[in-house]
């Protein structure tokens, strides 16, 4: 099958199709014995040989994980730092790769899966998937900046905007985003003088963090993101 390398990449459980970039245009990957340093590079899945740091790389079936990310764990491929990594609460094969951001100090939904195309629909912004958390807050939150934050509050990469919140007890708030610039919530409500206590994503799209305990995970089907 043609295709492009960076997707074949993604496919593979290497990286996010992004991170794959990354990696050809940085000399990392090769096709066929020889170094591919173009984006747009095509190959065929069924006949050319890909190597990233000189080691084959096979595409794998596809696994979905749905992971309750417990505090202190980042979600990313590499880390010079060895801290606690998310692909360590998941099996090691085949790879994957986690879907978007939930930061360090944060816990919740995350997604985990080496299937670049539903990657590519959950973390664009054109298809505006929607995120719902549930934050803990250091005071009461006042009813006008409830509405702030629906309003928008201007961040470095422009105005962020909740598409719903809702206090359900004084220090507690239910807000949705479709957004997903870096910690986002936690300087939209810096902005206002709150700060964060706990962070947990409950909702991405139609799947719902349920009852799954922290620092567990559950195998999806592919039909449960259709």
């Amino acid at each position: 099958m043609i295709m492009r390398l960076a997707k074949y990449l993604s496919n593979s459980g290497i990286a996010s199709r992004r991170q794959a970039e990354v990696l050809i245009s940085s000399g990392k990957v090769k096709v066929n014995g020889e170094i591919v340093k173009t984006l747009g590079t095509s190959i065929d899945s069924e006949q050319d040989q890909i190597f990233y740091n000189n080691k084959l790389v096979k595409s794998d079936d596809k696994v979905y994980y749905l992971l309750n990310k417990p505090v202190g764990y980042i979600c990313s491929n590499f880390d010079a730092h060895n801290r606690q990594n998310v692909l360590t609460l998941v099996p090691k094969s085949p790879r994957v790769y986690p879907v978007g951001r939930l930061d360090k100090d944060s816990q919740g939904l995350l997604l985990l899966t080496n299937d670049g195309d539903l990657t590519y629909e959950l973390t664009h912004p054109k298809f505006a998937v929607k995120k719902e958390y549930l934050v803990e807050l250091d005071k009461e939150i006042l009813a006008k900046d409830l509405l702030k934050l629906k309003s928008g509050i201007r961040l470095t990469e422009g105005v962020a905007k909740a598409d719903q919140v809702k206090k359900i007890s004084p220090y507690k708030i239910q807000i949705t985003i479709h957004q997903g610039w870096n910690r986002q919530l936690r300087r939209m409500l810096q902005a206002l003088n709150y700060k964060v206590v706990s962070l947990t994503r409950v909702k991405e799209g139609d799947l719902a963090l349920g009852n799954l305990a922290l620092g567990k995970y559950k195998i999806l089907n592919i039909k449960d993101f259709k």
